[in-house]
């Protein structure tokens, strides 16, 4: 029995979807709560547009990746056989000269939906309809724009939906004109949050969907609304992936626009290889902290991510079994790793058994202002291929930038269930045991003549085991 207390009237689309498909402006936009149906719906108007017989102009729909977008295209088909109007799968086919290709659904009367990933060249030289899904989760949505907006010059409409990636993002410039600049655009604007589709029965919706022993189907709205909360890597991400609040790039060190544009473009990205070096950084931690392992091959001059493995509240034996697992069957090159507080005694060993390979780095002022820049010029300059993993953004994005009062830059973020920026760490070691060929490199030690300043210079140099 469903545990929702707002229970929508029984047709296809809720409320807000309705409004959106309903909406005939040539220019319409969207901000929305993640996972709210609104692609589904957007297929189901696009088809019943599309499958009318004096309907002109074909459709070109952009998604953020392949998947999406034949996931998109396999929505279409379902909703051509509920609305019975003919259409036929044609499969990927190339649509231009550049080689680029779509998934392409023939509708009875001729016109054609073509739906393709990303790539904004794919969408040059066509006309018709427009759909860009997912618009702020392009790599370059400034330029997806410019490329798709002189096609709807002869006819068609052009429809653009998101959830926010950070306040300067194009997505959010569009909205911000719209609301605050007069709209000179002329965009018919369209907001959703999780809040809205709540009140307006997506609860009961989604708990039709779910299987009788999921343990969202006793929940209420205010339950669920809860649940995803927590659920969330911080209450900037909730904010931002539900409530359509943009992330504010001012106060972050590193921007959505610089990890989508370092995203994957294909799949398979574990994949060794070989022959290239292979670099690891390791950041250590036990149960609030994550001991990350970020692995990555360079291949011409490109740091392309092949593992990350998250682990907490595993043993150190467990984590030292999957070091040498990884050192042993990727053939790392070298692997820098964080030798502070509990990482000491892993360094230690791990360096005692793989000599010169393994490097313990102190994280001092100078070393972590060393590593995050060399993570944002990575980014920047798109030298490094991240993961697809979902946990990669609001991870980096905690990382922030200060000041103190003695003028020190500080590099530091927020310890969170989450953890304490552990994947931006393990990257940044990565990158500093590939940096100059992985060469020694020293670093100033505060106060010098310790443990880890044998010859009393006041710097270490890394590979300091062997």
């Amino acid at each position: 029995m469903s545990g929702a207390k707002v229970i929508p009237k029984e047709t296809l689309l809720l409320p807000y979807q309705s409004a959106w498909v309903k909406d005939g402006a040539r220019l319409k936009i969207a901000e929305k709560s993640r996972q709210v149906g609104w692609t589904w719906a957007t297929a189901y108007g696009l088809v019943r547009r599309k499958g009318l017989k004096g309907a002109r102009l074909d459709a070109w729909i952009s998604s953020r990746d392949e998947i999406q977008a034949r996931l998109f295209l396999e929505d279409c088909k379902a909703f051509a056989s509920l609305l019975q109007t003919g259409a036929d799968d044609l499969g990927e086919r190339v649509i231009d000269d550049s080689g680029h290709s779509a998934f392409v659904l023939a509708m009875a009367n001729g016109l054609r939906i073509h739906s393709m990933s990303s790539n904004p060249d794919a969408q040059a030289g066509k006309r018709g309809d427009r759909v860009l899904d997912e618009f702020a989760l392009h790599p370059d949505p400034r330029k997806l724009y410019a490329i798709a907006y002189p096609g709807i010059t002869w006819g068609g409409s052009l429809e653009i939906f998101s959830t926010h990636r950070g306040s300067a993002n194009f997505f959010n410039q569009l909205i911000s004109e719209v609301r605050h600049k007069g709209n000179p655009k002329g965009f018919s604007l369209h907001r959703v949050t999780l809040e809205d589709a709540l009140a307006q029965g997506f609860l009961h919706r989604l708990q039709t969907k779910l299987p009788p022993d999921d343990p969202r189907q006793d929940m209420d709205e205010a339950a669920y609304f809860d649940f995803i909360r927590a659920g969330c890597p911080d209450e900037e991400t909730f904010r931002q992936e539900y409530m359509c609040e943009p992330s504010d790039d001012a106060s972050a060190f590193i921007s959505y626009e610089m990890i989508d544009a370092c995203r994957p473009r294909e799949p398979g990205w574990q994949g060794l290889t070989g022959g290239v070096p292979v670099f690891m950084g390791v950041d250590v931690g036990l149960t609030h902290d994550k001991t990350v392992f970020w692995l990555a091959e360079k291949i011409a001059g490109r740091y392309v991510t092949r593992r990350l493995v998250a682990m907490q509240d595993v043993n150190f034996d467990e984590q030292e079994r999957v070091f040498c697992e990884l050192m042993d069957t990727c053939a790392v090159t070298r692997c820098c790793i964080d030798q502070n507080g509990i990482g000491r005694q892993m360094a230690w060993r791990m360096g005692k058994r793989y000599g010169h390979r393994v490097e313990g780095v102190n994280f001092t002022l100078k070393s972590k202002d060393d590593m995050a820049y060399k993570v944002k010029a990575a980014l920047e300059d798109r030298t490094l291929t991240l993961a697809d993993d979902a946990r990669i953004a609001p991870d980096f994005r905690s990382v922030k930038k200060t000041t103190t009062a003695a003028g020190n830059v500080r590099f530091d973020a927020e310890r969170t269930k989450d953890g304490h920026g552990d994947m931006f760490w393990a990257c940044g070691l990565m990158l500093l045991a590939g940096a100059d060929g992985g060469g020694p490199v020293a670093y100033a030690l505060p106060g010098g003549n310790g443990a880890d300043d044998p010859d009393g210079t006041g710097y270490r140099t890394r590979g300091a085991f062997n």
